[in-house]
């Protein structure tokens, strides 16, 4: 099997079998993202305790690779430290960002990897990156909202 036939199998493994479906509370932070240029749809909960994700819960409507992305980065980032996976959110996107020309690290990225191809074409990296968007959204408005809690 090649390369790409794998990285293929691994996106739609995980568009198949979507890990953390479905919204769940509790959260402290919620985002909504819409890709203008295909209309996938995205809503993304974080759920922290402290600097860590605890939990990472969506919904979405939209194609197989903007879905398997935000299922692999659901797994990526839980358990992390919110620094943790927003590293592992800029590596992703520096990956995107690379036109295919960037070897990705499976040690950081895990199944990832899997979207290095999707990079070569331009049209797709939005479609990729629109889970991870959203996750560094509900991010910052469920670390705001620690921030006013703190203020009371």
């Amino acid at each position: 099997m090649s390369v790409e036939a794998m990285y293929q199998e691994i996106i739609l493994d995980h568009y198949r079998d979507r890990q953390h479906y479905g919204l769940r509370e509790p959260y402290e932070g919620e985002a909504h993202h819409v890709n203008p240029s295909c209309g996938d749809e995205v809503t993304l909960r974080v759920h922290l305790e402290g600097d860590r994700v605890v939990d990472v819960s969506w919904d979405a409507v939209g194609c197989s690779i903007s879905q398997a992305s935000t299922s692999v980065m659901t797994e990526l980032v839980i358990g992390k430290s919110l620094g943790e996976a927003m590293e592992l959110r800029e590596e992703f996107t520096e990956l995107m960002h690379g036109q295919g020309k960037i070897e990705p690290n499976e040690d950081h990225l895990e199944d990832g990897i899997a979207f290095a191809g999707v990079a070569k074409f331009p049209a797709r990296v939005k479609c990729a990156l629109l889970g991870w968007s959203a996750f560094a959204d509900a991010a910052a408005r469920a670390t705001h909202a620690d921030d006013q809690e703190k203020t009371r």
